[in-house]
């Protein structure tokens, strides 16, 4: 591996010929969004999520920039943004770890094993510790009303605010959500 954009090209590869569903954004390696499967006997198994990835210059020395594009209700997930707390990406990366990592193992440890203590999300970690059995409910709410194959479809990979809720815009919820969302066409 003589240089970091051949690394990069690699690494997308190696995610695009896996089974996850890659869709480049401007037609380059640097930015994209991966359909990404909630794992299974978690509370998160059937959500399905787009996570938005961007790769910097000087990858894979730097970490990739990791985010939720749709909901969900998890301690370390900002519920606003989609930012990711996970230390192996933000603090810990190593060149040694690839975009398959990320997907197959740091991801969906992550969902399995919520750390309260670092919350992102105070709400959730508050409520996790608190209630249990509300916070898991509140999970699979969560998955069921924004991560589903339809909620991924429906958003285009631009900034998605945590306005655009699928389900209130089909129920026609306020104009603001209606403007936000009209500036997203269809193409």
């Amino acid at each position: 591996m003589s240089s970091p954009s051949k690394r990069r090209e690699m690494d997308v590869m190696k995610l695009m010929m896996s089974d996850y569903n890659v869709e480049t954004i401007n037609d380059g390696l640097n930015e994209f969004n991966v359909e990404f499967h909630g794992p299974k006997e978690s509370l998160y198994e059937g959500g399905v999520w787009k996570i938005h990835v961007e790769l910097p210059d000087a990858y894979p020395y730097k970490s990739p920039s990791i985010g939720f594009v749709n909901k969900i209700f998890h301690p370390n997930v900002d519920e606003l943004s989609g930012s990711v707390c996970l230390d192996v990406i933000n603090q810990s990366w190593s060149p040694m770890f690839d975009l398959l990592n990320v997907f197959e193992v740091f991801l969906p440890q992550l969902l399995i094993y919520p750390n309260p203590s670092d919350p992102l999300n105070g709400d959730a970690a508050s409520l996790m510790m608190k209630d249990k059995e509300q916070y898991d409910q509140k999970v699979k709410e969560y998955c069921e009303r924004y991560a589903k194959k339809e909620h991924i479809m429906n958003s285009t990979g631009e900034e998605l605010s945590d306005e655009e809720d699928v389900s209130d815009e089909e129920s026609g919820s306020s104009d603001e959500e209606e403007d936000e969302i009209a500036g997203h066409a269809d193409p």
